[in-house]
């Protein structure tokens, strides 16, 4: 039996994805990405897919290794255009620009002189940072949602 693989667990609206890099390609689990779109999506939902989009993998998942459907990056955006919403366009956009390059960049890196992008995650929010020279960066349009929350920040009036 093959040894399992590692997912990395990714929030978005208290849903959680649990997502993993195989030779450099991205793969969601099927039913996490199905209740991020508010849909049910099983094995037969997946037939509409291409064969090297859909495959069962054999994932470590909350300790425990589990055979789950898994789906491609392409799969995923070929999902979000047959189950069309207006709302997956943020949810296309949260996973091509923090989930992908946090995925690409959690691996390790062969030159450390690049940026790296990592996802925090807190109850109300999710924030984008850049590690690039030893120092942590945050984008300037995120940041008035970083002061507005800002617990030390609080003055109270007498």
């Amino acid at each position: 039996m093959s040894e399992p693989l590692v997912s990395t667990l990714f929030t978005r609206h208290d849903i959680y994805l649990h997502a993993l890099l195989v030779e450099n390609q991205a793969w969601f689990c099927a039913h996490d990405l199905g209740r991020l779109m508010g849909k049910f999506l099983d094995e037969r939902m997946s037939r509409k897919l291409d064969a090297d989009q859909r495959q069962m993998m054999l994932v470590d998942a909350h300790g425990t290794a589990e055979e789950r459907l898994m789906i491609s990056e392409s799969g995923v955006y070929a999902l979000l255009v047959y189950h069309y919403c207006p709302e997956y366009r943020l949810l296309r956009e949260w996973l091509t620009h923090q989930v992908i390059p946090a995925l690409r960049d959690a691996r390790p890196s062969r030159s450390v002189e690049r940026p790296t992008l990592s996802v925090l995650d807190w109850p109300k929010m999710s924030l984008c940072m850049l590690h690039w020279q030893d120092e942590p960066w945050i984008r300037l349009r995120d940041m008035p949602c970083v002061l507005t929350d800002d617990p030390f920040n609080q003055r109270r009036s007498w």
